[in-house]
């Protein structure tokens, strides 16, 4: 069971992401998380370092698929933005919408990586299907009151990896 809450890489943030690696893993596309993960949960300012983010995965080949459990409303606004396909209310960490992001780009799940802030929805989804999964650091402390009681959990997790030599960061 811990294997599956194990991400493959832990990091500070999104812009500490090798994209030569997985280009050299076969990663062609990147199933991302929304709330935490690109942009603080209660906010909708895009950072102009998000945004050149965005250009350089577009530059470099990469296709993107938003997969939040947030509102049509808000995650459709992002997807917006940066053209690309989303699915909202996604209820992760079931595999529905992370077989459907996959879809909407045409790649096999050996193509696919999933980014995302919680092991729980992210990278036990993604882990689910045998996904690529990469694990961040939460861009903000602020967050949805469900959110703040697993991190409770998230943590005691995170040390049994780090302890068992299976995370490191």
């Amino acid at each position: 069971m811990l294997n599956l809450l194990c991400p493959d890489i832990y990091l500070e943030s999104i812009y500490q992401l090798d994209l030569s690696k997985l280009k050299k893993k076969g990663i062609k596309g990147i199933i991302t998380d929304l709330d935490n993960t690109l942009i603080a949960w209660d906010e909708n300012e895009i950072y102009p370092q998000l945004d050149d983010w965005f250009k350089i995965l577009k530059e470099e080949g990469f296709k993107v698929c938003i997969v939040s459990n947030n509102s049509l409303e808000r995650v459709s606004e992002f997807a917006d933005i940066f053209g690309i396909p989303a699915i909202p209310k996604a209820v992760k960490p079931r595999r529905r919408a992370f077989r459907l992001a996959m879809e909407k780009m045409q790649l096999k799940p050996e193509e696919a990586a999933v980014l995302g802030d919680q092991v729980f929805t992210d990278v036990l989804g993604g882990n689910r299907l045998g996904l690529f999964t990469i694990l961040v650091i939460p861009v903000s402390e602020r967050e949805f009151i469900g959110t703040k009681v697993v991190r409770q959990a998230e943590k005691f997790v995170l040390k049994r990896l780090k302890n068992k030599g299976m995370l490191s960061h």
